[in-house]
């Protein structure tokens, strides 16, 4: 993997655990040579990972929309700023420049992203291993929340399965490697939706 898209919170949140672990989360990537892919933001823990990948040399790729950037939200020392027109072209090129996705702690916005990326593997338009960084527990109320949708008959238990989840970045990355060739093929007539 050249390069990972990482969604995360624009904001600090409550527990300074979370900055910590964006932080740890930049250096390791920058230190095995992994690019970051990300919305582009200097404040909250987009700030934070993307000052720790800079710190530690490594490439960060911020994506985003005119909009946000004229209202000054935008990180200006990262190695490349790419600006667009909407979240949709946004979320696009992301997807488009990066190996994978990963979800740190955050809010609405993390959760839509990481979401349709997740869709869209399962729909076939992409073969990029989709995982959540589960440090602290922080996602287990969410996977819990995913296992009865599958208990309820609403998602697939081989749909919740692709998705790659660990309590630190190593095994992380070891689960996102194992599925990095494998695109999920739904059985016949099974809605994905």
């Amino acid at each position: 993997m050249r390069r990972i898209a990482v969604f995360l919170a624009s904001s600090d949140g409550h527990d300074p655990a979370h900055a910590a672990l964006a932080a740890d989360v930049g250096a390791e990537l920058a230190r095995r040579g992994i690019g970051l892919v990300y919305g582009g933001g200097r404040r909250g823990l987009m700030g934070v990972i993307a000052d720790s990948v800079l710190a530690a040399g490594g490439e960060v790729v911020g994506v985003m929309p005119r909009s946000m950037v004229e209202r000054e939200w935008a990180h200006e020392g990262v190695t490349e700023l790419v600006m667009c027109d909407s979240m949709h072209e946004r979320k696009a090129i992301m997807a488009d420049r990066s190996d994978a996705f990963i979800a740190l702690p955050g809010g609405l916005g993390t959760l839509e992203e990481i979401f349709e990326a997740w869709s869209w593997r399962q729909l076939g338009f992409h073969g990029k291993p989709v995982g959540l960084l589960d440090a602290g527990g922080f996602w287990t109320p969410l996977l819990d929340a995913l296992r009865g949708l599958v208990d309820a008959g609403f998602l697939p238990a081989p749909t919740l399965d692709d998705l790659a989840v660990a309590p630190d970045l190593t095994g992380l990355l070891e689960s996102l490697d194992r599925r990095l060739h494998s695109v999920p093929q739904p059985a016949h007539g099974q809605d994905l939706r």
